[in-house]
């Protein structure tokens, strides 16, 4: 049976540190469903959610991600229900620092006692880890150069808008 995990987040935009992540997800799990998802704790999104999605396909190409990694939108419902769907038994989230796990431990306890869903952590490589969509949000308003930390696609969606 196919290990099959899944990478949820808003991912508005994604970033380099994103791709990372869902990049060594891959190498870890037979399938991996990256998954735009909506987070009432957030501000209004910069994109809409099916142009986040379109911008994670592209970049996936761009980096060379494995045809293994697939991408979707979940509105409805819990995250662990996406989950049972689709057979996943785990959530991979990024974490750059300690208030990122303590933000992300009691969701993820949640997971486990409702779906018996476990959360692996994954650290970003360290020339990323302070890299978040937030962040990049705001330097790209303010006219600042985030090549280094987007995929083309992104910088490219950012700069036009």
């Amino acid at each position: 049976m196919a290990q099959i995990a899944v990478v949820p987040g808003s991912f508005d935009p994604v970033t380099l540190g994103h791709l990372d992540v869902i990049g060594r997800a891959a190498g870890l799990f037979d399938e991996v469903h990256v998954l735009v998802v909506h987070n009432p704790d957030k501000k209004p999104a910069m994109f809409e959610a099916v142009d986040r999605v379109r911008l994670i396909r592209e970049s996936l190409v761009e980096v060379g991600a494995p045809e293994t990694v697939t991408v979707g939108e979940w509105t409805s419902g819990l995250l662990v229900d996406y989950c049972r769907q689709v057979g996943a038994k785990v959530l991979v989230k990024g974490v750059r620092s300690g208030e990122d796990v303590a933000y992300e431990t009691p969701m993820a306890i949640m997971n486990r006692h409702l779906a018996d869903v476990e959360t692996v952590f994954l650290l970003p490589d360290a020339s990323r880890a302070h890299v978040s969509s937030s962040l990049i949000r705001q330097v790209s308003s303010l006219g600042g150069d985030v090549t280094p930390y987007v995929p083309t696609t992104v910088a490219d969606a950012l700069a036009a808008r």
